[in-house]
């Protein structure tokens, strides 16, 4: 931000895409980025006026108090499909999807599925933190092998749980799938990668050209029993080995 004469010193502002509302999350949790992240990408693409997000059940299922858009709340697991309702009825509608790996990679990973294999114009932010954070910290589909959790205390046995679904590479496998890509917000750069990343996902829909999705990956200090620096480190020293960041798919190249 340029410094002006009546704020010689101010270098940071709040977005218009949030509400002045004080956020509930967890000291360190990544939701508070990532919410920052997408409403800086919609004010700056100037969509504001014209944004519907929609956001089921998980942490961030009050993410319409933060939001400055239109904002929707869909059953467990089905924003996907709310959203692909509010794309059909309102074409030049920039629509999202915000959902946790608890809501989209478990009982919502068919509607994503189907939604990408249609190529439904809608972006979704796919928050990974490889836990559910909101009900007690129970074992995800995304949950690392050997990762412990309040019901995989002996850490995640691929014999008995499977292993973690790799949700990106999967929809990517999908021709109505566009842009796929997943990064990391544990630090400054990552975090620029990301945006970057989110910013060409809207600019997929924006050209009509399909079906577009982030995950970013994110901390849960507190069920990972970590504190927030230490979760931050094991974001990119025990999670991007099993979920490497970068573009997973570009169809627009």
């Amino acid at each position: 931000m340029v410094a002006t004469t009546d704020t010689p010193n101010k270098t940071f502002a709040r977005t218009a895409g949030l509400c002045e509302t004080p956020m509930h999350y967890c000291a360190g949790c990544s939701h508070g980025i990532a919410h920052r992240l997408v409403a800086e990408v919609l004010e700056e693409m100037a969509v504001l006026d014209r944004a519907v997000g929609i956001c089921p059940v998980g942490c961030a299922v009050f993410a319409y108090d933060y939001f400055n858009v239109d904002m929707l709340e869909a059953a467990h697991g089905r924003a996907p499909a709310v959203a692909t309702g509010v794309k059909r009825a309102c074409p030049d509608a920039v629509v999202f999807t915000y959902q946790g790996d608890g809501d989209l990679a478990s009982i919502g990973i068919a509607e994503v599925i189907h939604a990408a294999a249609r190529g439904e114009r809608i972006t979704v932010i796919f928050i990974n933190n490889a836990v559910y954070g909101m009900t007690g910290g129970q074992m995800a589909p995304t949950t690392l092998e050997g990762m412990k959790t309040s019901t995989s205390p002996l850490g995640r046995e691929p014999g008995l749980a499977g292993y973690p679904i790799r949700v990106s590479e999967m929809l990517a496998t999908l021709d109505g799938a566009t842009y796929i890509a997943r990064q990391s917000l544990h630090s400054p750069k990552a975090i620029m990668a990301a945006k970057k990343a989110i910013t060409k996902a809207f600019q997929v829909q924006l050209d009509g050209r399909g079906f577009s999705l982030v995950e970013l990956l994110c901390t849960c200090p507190t069920w990972w029993g970590k504190s927030p620096k230490e979760a931050m480190d094991w974001v990119d020293e025990g999670m991007s080995p099993t979920f490497p960041v970068g573009v997973v798919l570009d169809r627009t190249l």
